[in-house]
């Protein structure tokens, strides 16, 4: 496996903006990356904090080369610009970094659990393009099992912990109390339902506008506030202290001009905007305006510095976890490597077997009864098991010793081992008939 992409870690909000695509265009980049020559199989996963593309390669391709075609489509997507930032890995360095997401340890807020279920939506959308296969289902598995893991065995994600709060967590560093105050929600998602309830809950009066009124009305209702439509942004501007904004927009929705018209109304009153969209919802030139203040999603992280003091322990702790991970995962899937060789030689021995006792009992045993034939039969295949573990067990460590591609062409010279069955593991990431989690078709 490889991965392809950038982050908060390596790129600041206005590279990573230039990569943000939107659910709608998901489908289309999954062809896209898909359609490459080198690749294989893919999926892509495009959030607020990373754009990254997690592919295999075709056979008899290098993953230099797949890579090296996946960072051409990025760099004409994003420009020349995004090309510095962004980073590629293979083989188990591409598999620990794609734990380290699944379990959120590489989040912008440690421990937050939505990038799990953005993951699966990629997995899911992957799915729906028929872009996953037998190459990178076992991966996906891996991954979701060990996130699993991770919440389960660690602390990490205790409490409230996401962009949406640690959002709020700043808006109380400008104001102790929102009692008296007035919040602006502009986008009515997810990110902005948990930050009005949380809002609502120290006394803010909550103005929301959204361009799907009927959403308005909806996130309104939820959290007692008032719904005000597109049309009137500017006058909610007037009226907020503090805005929230979250749109799916791929350009600002709050310009220059909009805001300074809303702040001849204000008298002077300072206004702060909380922008956690990407691409920005809040034009760059905003904060040049007097008496406005705006932070962006970076800003955000020097404010998550304080949540992760306290799960700097639980942090270490799902570390190692997914460190063993990785060795489990590298251990099995050089075992994997010689099943095939296994499979067939178990075969041989148990043909063989089977040949000469059909041939005893049609002989000089076909006076046994049916019960001493099965008798018979079970020794012989108890024995066939006994004689074949050793040299399984020993070319299986071989394989994690990275030494058995010698052994397995001797055993398959001194045997004649030439029907070995194809090492292809069925494509699925999650058992089938969960109603909530997404299946991986074959290509």
């Amino acid at each position: 496996m490889i991965v392809v992409g950038l982050s908060h870690h390596t790129a600041p909000i206005a590279v990573r903006e230039r990569l943000a695509v939107d659910r709608d265009a998901q489908r289309a980049m999954l062809e896209r990356l898909h359609q490459l020559g080198p690749v294989a199989e893919v999926v892509f996963v495009s959030t607020c904090n990373r754009v990254e593309v997690y592919a295999a390669a075709q056979p008899e391709t290098s993953p230099e080369v797949a890579a090296k075609a996946i960072l051409t489509v990025l760099s004409e997507i994003g420009g020349r610009e995004v090309v510095p930032y962004l980073r590629t890995a293979a083989d188990l360095h591409a598999v620990k970094h794609l734990f380290r997401v699944a379990c959120s340890l590489d989040s912008l807020v440690v421990g937050e659990p939505q990038i799990l279920g953005q993951l699966k939506d990629a997995i899911r959308s992957a799915e729906d393009a028929g872009t996953v296969g037998p190459k990178l289902a076992p991966i996906l598995r891996h991954a979701l099992q060990v996130a699993k893991r991770v919440r389960t065995d660690t602390e990490i994600g205790a409490g409230q912990v996401s962009v949406p709060t640690v959002a709020v967590e700043l808006a109380h560093r400008i104001f102790e109390s929102f009692h008296g105050h007035v919040t602006l929600l502009v986008g009515a998602g997810e990110m902005a339902e948990t930050a009005a309830k949380l809002f609502a809950q120290d006394g803010a009066r909550l103005l929301v506008v959204n361009r799907n009124r009927e959403r308005a009305v909806e996130l309104a209702n939820v959290v007692g506030g008032e719904p005000r439509s597109w049309e009137q942004l500017g006058e909610a501007l007037m009226e907020a202290d503090v805005v929230l904004t979250s749109t799916a927009s791929p350009t600002p929705v709050i310009t220059k001009e909009l805001v300074r018209g809303a702040c001849k109304r204000r008298r002077g009153r300072s206004l702060f905007l909380i922008d956690v969209a990407v691409p920005r919802d809040v034009a760059a030139d905003v904060n040049e305006l007097e008496n406005v203040y705006v932070y962006d999603i970076d800003d955000l992280s020097r404010a998550v510095a304080r949540t992760l003091e306290g799960r700097a322990a639980e942090a270490e702790r799902a570390e190692t976890i997914v460190h063993d991970e990785v060795k489990s995962f590298a251990t099995r899937r050089s075992q994997d490597s010689v099943r095939p060789t296994v499979i067939a030689l178990r075969q041989r021995f148990e043909g063989v077997l089977h040949a000469e006792l059909e041939r005893s009992l049609k002989g000089s045993l076909k006076h046994l009864s049916a019960s001493d034939r099965e008798a018979l039969e079970s020794m012989l295949k108890a024995s066939a098991n006994k004689l074949l573990h050793a040299p399984t067990s020993h070319l299986k460590e071989l394989a994690i010793q990275q030494r058995s591609d010698e052994a397995t062409a001797l055993l398959g010279e001194l045997f004649a081992l030439e029907d070995v069955p194809p090492n292809v593991e069925t494509p699925r990431v999650l058992d089938e008939g969960s109603q909530d989690e997404p299946k991986v078709a074959a290509r």
